[in-house]
């Protein structure tokens, strides 16, 4: 194929190798002119023979949606775009409406595989016309891993639809295992956390990729003390719960994951210091300050006062 492909971070720089590497021409564009092969979307449309191909993988809403809508008018009929960035499946709809008035298809694609995806392939979750999307094949074919990895989920929406249900598992997947490695560290019993990690790899039933990486990442930094305990949430966490919600279905592991990333940026939590407050006000509890690592007594109940909260 020859492809355009607008937006060369990490993820996008790393496609347009991948693809270079399956014999495609790709002509990328990006605001960092260094990485850029191409000064304007303009030129990277003239460049592209027709019918012209245009992979969008810049950051979700506004910035996808204004790429979108000069594209529109620099695209032809028969063209045709492909967001493989993170949009929301809601606005998939939008996107394809505004392109098909001028003739032009739309494919939505979500990509997951980060980093990796150079070496390894990217999964990739697409939605829309089976005409346009065979346009595409040879590109996905290229994207995806050797053995699987790309799937035609559906129309208009469905790819990014997918791709959020995929992320919003991930929040859960990744909260099992944090929540796993705080108890084995706090619990003095286990010698090696990072040992009990790497012996999980092989045989068991929670072996994963993601699995494989957090223990990569305790083999280079034992403990994790050199991480920060704050972890950003990309939105699609959040989609996953508001569409669980729309539809009445219960998501209790995936909404816990992301508000675990929220009570990841509190210092303190002033949720937490109602709580005390209250307790302290029908209890009689003293208002607790922290002790240092091993002064606390070895029998907490021996010097609390025993009031339950109920």
């Amino acid at each position: 194929m020859q492809i355009g492909l607008i937006g060369l971070g990490r993820m996008g720089g790393n496609m347009r190798e991948r693809l270079r590497d399956g014999g495609h021409t790709v002509v990328g564009y990006d605001r960092n002119p260094e990485e850029s092969d191409v000064d304007s979307l303009t030129a990277l449309v003239e460049a592209l023979p027709t019918p012209r191909v245009v992979w969008v993988m810049v950051p979700a809403g506004d910035p996808t949606q204004a790429t979108i809508a000069e594209l529109a008018q620099l695209l032809g009929e028969g063209d045709l775009v492909v967001d493989g960035g993170n949009s929301r499946w809601t606005d998939d709809q939008a996107s394809a409406e505004q392109l098909n008035r001028a003739g032009i298809g739309f494919v939505d694609c979500g990509v997951s595989g980060g980093v990796w995806g150079l070496a390894n392939g990217y999964g990739l979750m697409c939605g829309g016309d089976p005409e346009d999307v065979a346009k595409v094949q040879p590109a996905f074919d290229t994207l995806k891993p050797d053995e699987g990895g790309f799937v035609h989920a559906g129309p208009v929406g469905a790819g990014h639809f997918s791709k959020m249900v995929h992320n919003g598992i991930e929040y859960a997947v990744m909260q099992a295992y944090a929540e796993g490695f705080e108890l084995l560290q706090k619990v003095d019993v286990v010698d090696d956390v990072t040992a009990v990690f790497e012996s999980w790899r092989h045989g068991t039933v929670i072996r994963s990729w993601l699995l494989d990486l957090v223990t990569q990442a305790m083999a280079e930094d034992p403990g994790l003390s050199r991480v920060p305990g704050y972890a950003e949430d990309s939105g699609e966490g959040r989609w996953t719960v508001e569409a669980a919600i729309d539809n009445a279905v219960p998501l209790p592991a995936i909404t816990a994951a992301l508000y675990a990333r929220f009570a990841s940026r509190q210092e303190e939590s002033p949720a937490m210091k109602a709580v005390a407050a209250m307790r302290n006000q029908f209890g009689g509890h003293a208002l607790h300050t922290p002790s240092p690592p091993g002064d606390a007594p070895e029998h907490p109940q021996d010097t609390a006062p025993h009031v339950t909260d109920d």
